[in-house]
């Protein structure tokens, strides 16, 4: 019984629960989003509930392979996680990937043929992030960047397609600012989690940026693509017509983040970039947050316009 439970919460620990709220609070913003900005109103519950599960068991099932395929650095770094600590082996994490993958295209295919489209190139983008270009390249984080950028734009086009595979109005403009949001602000996501992960990195030749170029270029870098990130956000509520709320949040809460920013870039050490990595993980979900609690604000009360 013990060995089961233990079985069960190194599966959970795979999907990385500290991110969740950044990760489930993504779909559900841009479902929400979807048809606000097109139509004015909410979507239909199942809908919105399947798109935004599917969207996570998406986004999972790529933290899942790409354990798999670190095992060897995390052995340095992170030794006590599920992989390298031997909870669960290489090929039960596999099959746990390939569900939640599986979870995912049915959903899609379900939804919209466009949005499963997008989720094959999604994952193929991922994939060679994980199996080959983090080995290979100091710049493999451009693949992470797009691969993620693609999941909420599969969620808009789930609940309004584009016409392209099937009937819709075509694709609204936030829905590419959105998607432009998150690959640039992935980058310096994924840059300062490498930069926590640099001493194994190293030690394994894996070429990362921090372990290429140094985390003090990193920390400028990540920087540089959380300033465009944050005048994106501020550019996707103006776009999609929310209101003052988000954009009070996306100013005040885009304004701390670039403190924090300002404070990795003049002490760059993997400590700060680990800090970093999940300071932006919960600057990422009351953004999105945000943009839930503006759309349903603007929709359900009379006053919500004025917001």
């Amino acid at each position: 019984m013990h060995q089961s439970l233990s079985r069960f919460q190194a599966h959970i620990r795979l999907l990385r629960p500290p991110l969740a709220p950044m990760d489930l609070a993504m779909p559900a913003a841009a479902a929400l989003l979807a048809v606000y900005a097109v139509q004015g109103a909410l979507p239909p519950l199942l809908p919105f509930v399947i798109a935004s599960i599917g969207a996570y068991c998406a986004i999972t099932s790529s933290y899942v392979y790409n354990d798999c395929c670190d095992i060897d650095v995390d052995s340095i770094a992170m030794p006590d996680r599920p992989l390298p600590s031997a909870m669960l082996s290489k090929r039960e994490a596999q099959l746990w990937a390939l569900f939640l993958f599986l979870v995912a295209a049915a959903v899609a295919l379900y939804l919209n043929p466009e949005s499963f489209v997008i989720l094959l190139v999604a994952t193929l983008l991922i994939t060679i992030y994980s199996a080959w270009a983090k080995r290979n390249t100091p710049f493999s984080w451009i693949f992470v960047g797009l691969s993620f950028g693609l999941v909420p734009l599969g969620v808009w086009l789930a609940l309004e397609p584009a016409g392209l595979l099937k009937a819709g109005p075509g694709l609204h403009p936030a829905a590419l600012i959105l998607a432009a949001m998150i690959v640039i602000t992935d980058w310096g996501f994924t840059n300062c989690d490498a930069s926590r992960d640099v001493d194994g990195d190293k030690e394994k030749g894996i070429p990362t940026t921090p372990a290429t170029y140094g985390i003090a270029a990193t920390a400028r870098m990540v920087a540089g693509f959380w300033v465009v990130g944050i005048i994106l956000s501020l550019a996707l509520g103006l776009s999609a017509n929310l209101g003052w709320l988000y954009l009070a949040v996306a100013a005040g809460a885009g304004g701390w983040l670039l403190l924090q920013n300002r404070d990795f870039v003049r002490h760059p050490t993997a400590k700060r970039g680990e800090e970093l990595f999940y300071q932006s993980a919960n600057y990422r979900a009351v953004l999105f947050a945000a943009i839930i609690a503006d759309v349903l604000l603007r929709t359900m009360l009379p006053l919500g316009a004025g917001l």
